[in-house]
């Protein structure tokens, strides 16, 4: 019986040791102009790196959203710029998207980066085991 109360105690202290191990990865889904959701995810970022040092966040730019990181038009750039330096999160803007709305890069915050297709980043991404987050009202 002891034996058997080791084994189950061991066991599960190796499964914690090991949950607490794994990565803390998100990526953030934003289609959205409204600039009080480009206000909430980045509040969202700010609490999971102020928790979570090690955080690795994408936040993903589609649809309408491309304001948030377009030079002059962004109500967050300072906090953008901040965290694209930060090295633990990244922000990667749909060419798509952009050649639909007539986005140059040069047009993009410091530190911005493009994919070819935002969705298929953001499946690519839950694909490797990464948390979703859709940014809506």
């Amino acid at each position: 019986m002891k034996k058997l109360f080791l084994l189950v105690f061991i066991s599960l202290l190796l499964t914690v040791t090991l949950k607490a191990q794994q990565p803390y990865n998100v990526v953030f889904d934003i289609t959205s102009k409204d600039t009080a959701m480009h206000q909430t995810v980045l509040r969202w970022i700010k609490l999971i790196t102020d928790a979570h040092k090690d955080a690795k966040l994408e936040v993903v730019f589609y649809g309408q959203s491309l304001e948030m990181v377009t030079q002059n038009k962004s109500v967050v750039a300072d906090e953008i710029i901040k965290y694209a330096k930060s090295g633990n999160v990244e922000f990667k803007v749909c060419e798509i998207a952009m050649k639909h709305w007539n986005i140059d890069k040069s047009q993009l915050l410091p530190g911005v980066m493009t994919v070819p297709d935002g969705i298929y980043e953001i499946i690519s991404k839950q694909g490797q085991g990464w948390g979703y987050i859709k940014v809506v009202r």
